[in-house]
C-alpha cells in the first residue's frame, strides 16, 4: 500500500514548544481527553497531531502531559510501539473477487488493503436511493453524540462537528432492502447489524481520529457490548459528493479515501480471536467547500437488539 496521505485531517495553530501549551484550544483538550480515556496508543495520538501540524516532539509532550493530567499515563503512554503487530490480519469475511453480490445489486470492487483491513466499494447505493436517504432525514437531524469512555453515555463534544439521523433496522420496504445489501455485501447477519445512521457535516465540520470500536478497558464500553457485543466492522456510504475536503483517513495507515457518492469504504476491526486493530484508527477530514453526507452501518457479534 502507497503511504502518504493527505495532510488535511485536522486543524491546529502554529505549534512551537510551550507555547503550543497555551495555543492548545478547547476542541483540541477535548479530544486528547477522549483520546486517552478511550485507551488509543500515544504513538496514534502524536501521528495525528504531526498530520495537523504540530511538532513530532511537543506532540508528544502534550500527549504525556494529557495522559498524566487524566491518570492513565501507565495505561497509554507505556503501550508497546508495535501494538498493530500483533493484530491477526485472518481472512476477510467480505467475498473476494472484482464484483461482489449484494443481495439486488452487483457492487464493484474499486481497491483492496490488507494491513488495516480495507476495501473501497463504488456504486453501493444508486443517485436516486442516496438522494432518498437525505431527503427522509434532512428535517429530523439532531447534533451528533459519541461514547463517553467512563459512563457509556452518548455526549456532545467539539471534535465531532455533524448532524445525525438514524433509521431504524428494516424499518420500511426501503430501508429493509439497503439493510440486506449491505448486510450481503459485509457479509454479516442482518440482525447483527445496528440502524443505518444518516450524518451530515457542512464547511468546516469534522470527525477527528478516532476507534469506532469500544475499548474492554473502559468502564463505558459494558453498556455498549451488553447489546450485541464488540463492533466487527463498519460501512461508510456516500451520499453525496464533496467539492472540498471531508476524505476518510487512516492518519496510522497512509490512507485517504475521498467521497464519491454512492461508493463505500468497509473497514474491519474485530478479527476471529477477538483482538482489535489499532490501525483502523480514522477520521472525517474537515469540509473545506460544499458540504458532506454520509451513511453508516456498524456490525456487531451478536445479534443486536
Amino acid at each position: 500500500m502507497k503511504r502518504g496521505m493527505k495532510q488535511d485531517v485536522t486543524r491546529a495553530r502554529e505549534p512551537g514548544s510551550e507555547g503550543v501549551m497555551r495555543e492548545m484550544d478547547a476542541a483540541w483538550q477535548q479530544w486528547l481527553t477522549t483520546n486517552v480515556g478511550r485507551g488509543c496508543t500515544p504513538e496514534s495520538m502524536v501521528d495525528a497531531m504531526v498530520q495537523a501540524g504540530f511538532d513530532k516532539d511537543a506532540a508528544r509532550e502534550i500527549v504525556r502531559r494529557a495522559a498524566s493530567n487524566t491518570g492513565a499515563e501507565a495505561a497509554v503512554i507505556e503501550t508497546p510501539p508495535d501494538e498493530a503487530g500483533a493484530y491477526d490480519y485472518d481472512a476477510c469475511p467480505v467475498a473476494a473477487g472484482n464484483i461482489v453480490r449484494a443481495h439486488d445489486r452487483d457492487v464493484a470492487v474499486r481497491v483492496r488493503f490488507e494491513r488495516p483491513q480495507v476495501i473501497v466499494f463504488d456504486d453501493v447505493l444508486s443517485r436516486d436511493e442516496c438522494d432518498e436517504l437525505i431527503e427522509r432525514a434532512r428535517h429530523r437531524l439532531k447534533r451528533s453524540t459519541t461514547v463517553n469512555p467512563e459512563s457509556g453515555r452518548e455526549d456532545v463534544i467539539q471534535l465531532r462537528t455533524s448532524e445525525g439521523f438514524w433509521f431504524q433496522r428494516c424499518e420500511d420496504a426501503f430501508i429493509e432492502r439497503l439493510d440486506r445489501r449491505i448486510s450481503a455485501l459485509m457479509n454479516w447477519p442482518l440482525e447483527h447489524g445496528e440502524g443505518l445512521q444518516i450524518l451530515h457535516y457542512t464547511k468546516g465540520g469534522e470527525y477527528r481520529p478516532h476507534f469506532d470500536y469500544f475499548p474492554p478497558s473502559q468502564s463505558g464500553s459494558v453498556l455498549h457490548t451488553s447489546r450485541g457485543g464488540q463492533r466487527v466492522a463498519t460501512l461508510i456510504v456516500y451520499l453525496s459528493d464533496v467539492a472540498g475536503g471531508g476524505e476518510t483517513v487512516f492518519p496510522n495507515a497512509g490512507l485517504a479515501v475521498m467521497a464519491r457518492q454512492g461508493g463505500a469504504i468497509y473497514f474491519r476491526y474485530l478479527n476471529g480471536h477477538r483482538q482489535l486493530d489499532p490501525l483502523t484508527l480514522h477520521g472525517g477530514a474537515p469540509v473545506t467547500n460544499g458540504e458532506k453526507w454520509i451513511m453508516t452501518k456498524w456490525m456487531r457479534e451478536r445479534p443486536y437488539v
